[in-house]
């Protein structure tokens, strides 16, 4: 009988620490969540700086090949 109480407190702190276990792995994975959406908007960011930049640089080159033009003239 003994063993039997004994095999049962030993379930009994497996579960524990098994239900432990998930809740971190829970707390983790919205962790993790939270930061994939914040590097989604750190991409989309970054994409529209790129995006902002090309024109940028397409209008600049523009502006000196008219500026040499007039120049030129």
């Amino acid at each position: 009988m003994e063993q039997e109480t004994m095999l049962k407190e030993i379930l009994h702190a497996l579960k524990l620490h098994s239900d432990k276990v998930d809740q971190r792995f829970d707390r983790l994975e919205g962790r993790l969540d939270r930061m994939e959406k914040k590097m989604d908007g750190f991409r989309v960011e970054l994409t529209e700086t790129q995006e902002t930049v090309d024109f940028i640089s397409v209008k600049t080159l523009q502006h000196e090949k008219k500026l040499r033009e007039l120049n030129q003239s």
